[in-house]
């Protein structure tokens, strides 16, 4: 990402991409954390692994043509099973 521009993604993501993934099969929890360095990284929770995959490529689709102007590299997308789930 471009210096101190980890805000700007954060408010695009929660008002334009966040109600996509909302409205996706299978969607259980999205999260977007701030690492340091003016950098996130995002966790999405879905019930299986296809909707997974369908979330992946369409955030690697929005990601390109609606943070594209302020994110410094491209998405890198992974997915996995949840091992460990805790919650208060």
């Amino acid at each position: 990402m471009f210096p101190r521009k980890a805000h700007e993604v954060a408010k695009r993501i929660e008002e334009q991409f966040v109600p996509q993934m909302q409205a996706a099969a299978g969607f259980v929890a999205y999260y977007l954390v701030n690492v340091g360095s003016d950098e996130v990284a995002s966790i999405s929770i879905f019930q299986d692994q296809a909707g997974a995959d369908t979330a992946n490529q369409n955030a690697s689709a929005w990601v390109r043509q609606s943070l594209g102007d302020i994110i410094a590299g491209p998405l890198e997308a992974r997915a996995g099973e949840v091992l460990v789930n805790t919650q208060a």
